[in-house]
């Protein structure tokens, strides 16, 4: 608010103006009030309307304000989210036995996964996982089928069944590949306590 008379004269009389921030101010009562604020009170002496402010406005914040900080008072903060359950990798893969996973043979031909299967060891890796997991597996002959599977023609399906140890715990994998891929489904199972795994 500009343009004032001179401030010094003590028997001009003014007013308190107030806007719609509740922020007070005072102006000559002979000249017209801006836009945005209003009179509050009689007219005055300066004195007596800057000491009519002082005593009134305590709060020097503006309105819109002093609103948000109330209304982030009264309302209660967000409830805190619980932390989903941890999920080990075995906690995972002993969930289901559809989870996808491939055959890591290397040239990767139904051939080279024979001559795995036949050493009594392969590697397989879930894909499904962050990363994939790739796991070593100790077969057991006894548990896993070829009678299926047409190696020299790829196609026919292998079931394997192998031990190994996953994060300290022994677990068996169960695994189903289609040989014309070398992909397929498979999962882990817990060994029941009292019964040894070999490690890969």
């Amino acid at each position: 608010m500009a343009n004032r008379p001179d401030e010094n004269a003590s028997d001009e009389l003014y007013r308190v103006v107030i806007n719609d921030e509740e922020q007070y101010s005072i102006w000559p009562e002979q000249r017209e009030i801006p836009l945005g604020w209003r009179a509050v009170g009689s007219s005055a002496p300066k004195a007596q309307c800057l000491a009519h402010i002082q005593e009134v406005w305590t709060d020097m914040r503006p309105l819109s304000l002093r609103k948000k900080m109330e209304e982030e008072r009264s309302t209660p903060p967000p409830e805190p989210q619980p932390m989903p359950p941890y999920e080990s990798l075995v906690d995972r893969l002993t969930a289901s036995e559809d989870h996808p996973v491939e055959a890591v043979v290397s040239p990767p031909e139904p051939s080279t996964l024979e001559q795995k299967i036949r050493e009594g060891f392969v590697y397989v890796r879930f894909t499904g996982t962050r990363g994939g997991t790739e796991l070593g597996l100790a077969l057991d002959t006894a548990r896993t089928d070829i009678s299926r599977a047409d190696f020299r023609a790829g196609t026919g399906f292998v079931r394997m069944e192998g031990s190994l140890t996953l994060d300290f715990e022994p677990v068996t994998c169960n695994v189903q590949l289609d040989l014309a891929t070398l992909k397929g489904t498979g999962g882990l199972r817990r060994v029941p306590a009292g019964i040894g795994a070999s490690i890969a």
